[in-house]
């Protein structure tokens, strides 16, 4: 009996020990994501943003050949090559802040060819060419170029000239042809065989994305068209004011370290750990199940343990405010009543953060559900509504649907028979232009 009590009594004290310490876990995991983060992991941070490839060189270089193209046959690759001229019209951003002012002085004067693919190979060596890492030999030679983060999730206020300026971190690149650029290889074959066409019709899909427009779903299912015909690719989210946002997907696939895992495994090709059995689909997601793409290993990993870092750094990125004269003060006073009352547009749009965090139905909102049907989640998040002015560009919604704001007034005016007025609508027009 008294062996039977020193056992229940040993039992009672263990299990105290794990409830402590999973109450221990739980509030710990609570506290990260309301006490600040370390200065110290948001500078490490905003390095791996703007300038670690994840080791993505193997499939830019190496197999899409994106550095050859880039230097053209005068500078040791293939074709007429990549000047500035043609970097900007593609998307391509130049930070002024790294240029050295003899290099602003020939830009300014003409002497800095913009039309020559050597002067390009300069502006990389500069660490200037916005997300483009060029890697270069002893004798300046380029042997390989990778993607960051900042590619498609940085852009330039334009201060200096139009496409060059100072970055503006966690702004989408709307400008960024990304099909464009991927279209300079020379050996697009392999990715015409991961999705099962032939070469041509891959560049056609490329190319029909259009300015600051993504598929990164097509990877994995292998869609490129909509039941309708129209492609199917959506714009490039913003990396700004995500801080307290717990899905940062326009359908939910998960959380920004999720998130940034996904992107960097699956989509800029770096080389990490990824698992999702979600994926392990092959009715929904053929391509990601035939590459393995739902487990994803790679020794060493260049990805995982830089994930809190780039967490931290994108979370220190405040949503940014319009600029001063850019709506009507009066007006959107009226439209932020309108918001909070007759539009109901708070019944979702709520809290600091404009979003109440939840995922809804395409006919909750009013839309067709393809985008929805293709995430596990088969619904839409409530976006967050801070700084709208610096992703207007491109429309509005996953796929820019909506051309600009009074569209996607009139859209939720007709779905939930607001009987807005067209003075109503344009108030409301004023308060969205000023978040």
């Amino acid at each position: 009996m008294r062996y039977k009590k020193q056992v229940l009594v040993m039992l009672l004290f263990a299990a105290v020990i794990v409830f402590a310490q999973c109450t221990k876990d739980n509030k710990g995991k609570g506290d990260d994501e309301n006490k600040p983060d370390d200065p110290a992991l948001i500078a490490e941070g905003k390095n791996i943003f703007r300038f670690d490839s994840f080791g993505d060189e193997d499939f830019w270089s190496g197999l899409l050949h994106i550095d050859k193209a880039i230097a053209g046959s005068a500078n040791g690759g293939y074709g007429p090559g990549v000047s500035p001229k043609t970097a900007l019209a593609v998307g391509l951003k130049v930070d002024a802040e790294a240029l050295p002012q003899s290099v602003v002085a020939g830009i300014s004067n003409g002497s800095v060819n913009l039309d020559d693919p050597a002067t390009t190979l300069a502006l990389l060596k500069l660490n200037a060419v916005v997300g483009v890492k060029g890697n270069f030999d002893g004798a300046g030679k380029l042997q390989s170029i990778g993607i960051t983060c900042a590619s498609c999730h940085s852009t330039v206020d334009n201060s200096f000239a139009p496409g060059i300026g100072k970055r503006l971190d966690g702004w989408p690149n709307r400008d960024l042809n990304v099909g464009a650029i991927v279209s300079l290889t020379n050996n697009a074959k392999p990715v015409a065989d991961m999705l099962h066409v032939d070469e041509t019709t891959l560049r056609t899909v490329l190319g029909a994305w259009g300015p600051g427009k993504f598929a990164a779903v097509l990877f994995m299912d292998g869609k490129a068209l909509k039941p309708d015909g129209s492609v199917a690719a959506n714009l490039i989210p913003a990396a700004f004011g995500l801080k307290g946002v717990k899905l940062t997907t326009y359908t939910g696939w998960g959380d920004i370290s999720y998130w940034n895992a996904f992107v960097g495994n699956l989509e800029m090709h770096g080389k990490g750990t990824f698992k999702d059995p979600r994926l392990n689909d092959p009715a929904k997601y053929p391509i990601a199940v035939e590459n393995k793409f739902y487990d994803v290993t790679n020794n060493p990993d260049l990805i995982t343990s830089k994930l809190p870092a780039l967490r931290a750094y994108q979370h220190s990125i405040d949503a940014p405010k319009p600029p001063a004269g850019s709506f009507d003060p009066g007006a959107a006073g009226r439209g932020k009543s309108l918001f909070l009352t007759k539009a109901k547009c708070v019944t979702c749009h709520s809290g600091t953060l404009l979003t109440d965090n939840s995922l809804r139905s395409a006919a909750e909102i009013g839309i067709d559900d393809f985008e929805a049907k293709r995430s596990p989640t088969g619904k839409y998040r409530t976006p967050p509504l801070g700084g709208l002015f610096a992703r207007s560009k491109g429309g509005f919604y996953h796929d820019g649907r909506y051309a600009d704001y009074i569209d996607v007034v009139n859209h939720y005016n007709t779905h939930f028979s607001l009987n807005l007025s067209s003075s109503e609508k344009q108030d409301l027009v004023e308060y969205l232009k000023s978040l």
